[in-house]
This record gives C-alpha cells, sequence and structure tokens, in this order.
C-alpha cells in the first residue's frame, strides 16, 4: 500500500507543454547560465539573435540552440529562453559632447556675443559647439587680435541683458594680453583665454598626427614657423584646413580651451 499519492512521474509524457503559464520566460542575457536537456550541454549566454541563442561551457565550448518555448533548463527548471530587450538607444551628441537637439530651428540671435581673436579661432569654436550656440542663439564674432580691446567693450555697450565673452590667446600672467585684459572691468563682460601662442595649439598634437607642437624661435612668425618645422606646405591657410580637418570632437582638443569656451557660453547664456 502506498502512504501518499505522488502522482505521475514529473519527466513522464510531454513536458515542454505544461499547462499555460507554468513556464516562465527568460531573457537569454550574457552570463546567464542554462542547459539543453536533450544533449545535456550546459553554458553561459555569449549571445542571442534571431537565429537563436549561443552558450558556451567551462571549456570554452560554443553551441547555438534555437529558441523553442521551454527549450532550456536554468537551475533544473524548465524556462522559454528569449531574446532581450534592445536597449534604449543613447541620445545622439554634438561635437561638444552636449545632447544634440533634434529637428533644431534657428531663432533670433541674443544680443550677447562672444567675441574671439580671428578667424581660425572662430572656426573650430564653430566646429566644435556651433550646434550649442545655435540652441542658446549665441553668434561668435572674431576681432583680428584684442589690442583696442577696452575700446571695442566700450563701443559694445554690455548691459544686464547685453553679455559679452571674449576669448583671448596667450592668456598668461605677465603677458601682453594679460595687461589688456586687465583693463576691461565691466561686470557683464567675461575676458578669459587659454595658455597657447595661437589656437592651433590648443588641437592635441596627436589628433593632428604629430607628437608634438614644434617650439618656434623668438622673432619668427609663430604659424609660419610651425610649418616649415613640420615640413608642411608653407600656406597658413592649408595648414589650418590641415589641422581643423583633425578635429570631430571635443576630445581632440586641449582641456585648457574646453574649459574657457564652456565657460564664456554659461556666461553669455545665464
Amino acid at each position: 500500500m502506498r502512504s501518499k499519492n505522488y502522482g505521475d512521474d514529473v519527466l513522464a509524457g510531454d513536458w515542454r507543454r505544461p499547462r499555460k503559464g507554468q513556464i516562465p520566460e527568460v531573457p537569454a542575457e550574457p552570463d546567464l547560465v542554462a542547459e539543453d536537456p536533450d544533449s545535456g550541454f550546459c553554458g553561459a549566454v555569449v549571445g542571442c539573435d534571431k537565429f537563436g541563442v549561443t552558450l558556451e561551457d567551462r571549456f570554452g565550448k560554443r553551441r547555438v540552440f534555437p529558441l523553442t518555448k521551454a527549450g532550456f533548463l536554468i537551475d533544473g527548471k524548465p524556462v522559454t529562453l528569449v531574446r532581450p530587450a534592445a536597449a534604449p538607444a543613447a541620445p545622439a551628441r554634438s561635437a561638444s559632447g552636449s545632447i544634440a537637439v533634434q529637428g533644431l530651428r534657428a531663432q533670433v540671435a541674443k544680443e550677447s556675443r562672444i567675441y574671439v581673436e580671428g578667424v581660425h579661432d572662430a572656426e573650430l569654436v564653430e566646429k566644435i559647439w556651433g550646434h550649442d550656440l545655435r540652441v542658446e542663439g549665441v553668434v561668435v564674432e572674431y576681432l583680428e587680435g584684442v589690442d583696442d580691446l577696452p575700446a571695442i567693450v566700450e563701443e559694445f555697450a554690455p548691459d544686464e541683458g547685453r553679455r559679452l565673452g571674449v576669448l583671448v590667446d596667450h592668456l598668461v600672467e605677465g603677458s601682453k594680453e594679460s595687461r589688456i585684459a586687465a583693463r576691461v572691468s565691466s561686470p557683464h563682460v567675461l575676458v578669459t583665454g587659454h595658455p597657447f601662442i595661437d589656437i592651433w595649439e590648443a588641437v592635441k598634437p596627436a589628433a593632428v598626427g604629430i607628437p608634438a607642437w614644434p617650439r618656434v624661435p623668438r622673432g619668427v612668425p609663430w604659424k609660419e614657423g610651425v610649418l616649415a618645422a613640420l615640413g608642411w606646405d608653407d600656406d597658413v591657410r592649408a595648414g589650418w584646413k590641415r589641422i581643423l580637418g583633425s578635429v570631430t570632437t571635443y576630445t581632440d582638443l586641449e582641456p585648457a580651451l574646453l574649459g574657457r569656451v564652456e565657460e564664456l557660453i554659461d556666461f553669455v547664456t545665464c
């Protein structure tokens, strides 16, 4: 006599077709350990696509199995492996690393401005921060030098709703540029800059494909001296085009420039 009725053998019949709702669906995430009951092959998930799931056992052997219902065992229990949900697409980024605004429409430019020293500075700022500036409605203009900066600031007539940010090359203690910048004291103007002799140096040498920016002797025009030292053509515009073409993202620029431009954008848009 049987003391208890345990029913039929749990493996008897077609265990792949249990009552509705009994078999859980499990995403085939990487490193999930599953077993194919027909072959006894047990391994970790290393891939899953529309063709099936790939398992790799402890010896490094891989096999691909179809994603059939109740086709696998996890911890000895039948499961249905399914393809993992696709990860949400990362938001598109602008060259500056900010989240790109899709379908951006032109807007009326703000009265606030950012001034840079020359056309090369303006082109580099546009290439990396152009999207951000259009989002904010800020225009960048170039000055061809800062010798007359105090008069330029006075003519601009800055106030609370009309701010001015100025990016200066070679703004280091004791330089001519630092003395000129010190003559500007309006609370509605921010004069800041980078330590490089020219904006060319703000591009990382590795981005350009050179080991370092050459040292140019005193008395030699800096750009021409760089071109000669690098063995490039003596056409300054062609040299700059080559440098600018090597820049695709903010990571190609030195942090000393990145921080200052971001600071100026924040100042004129706050």
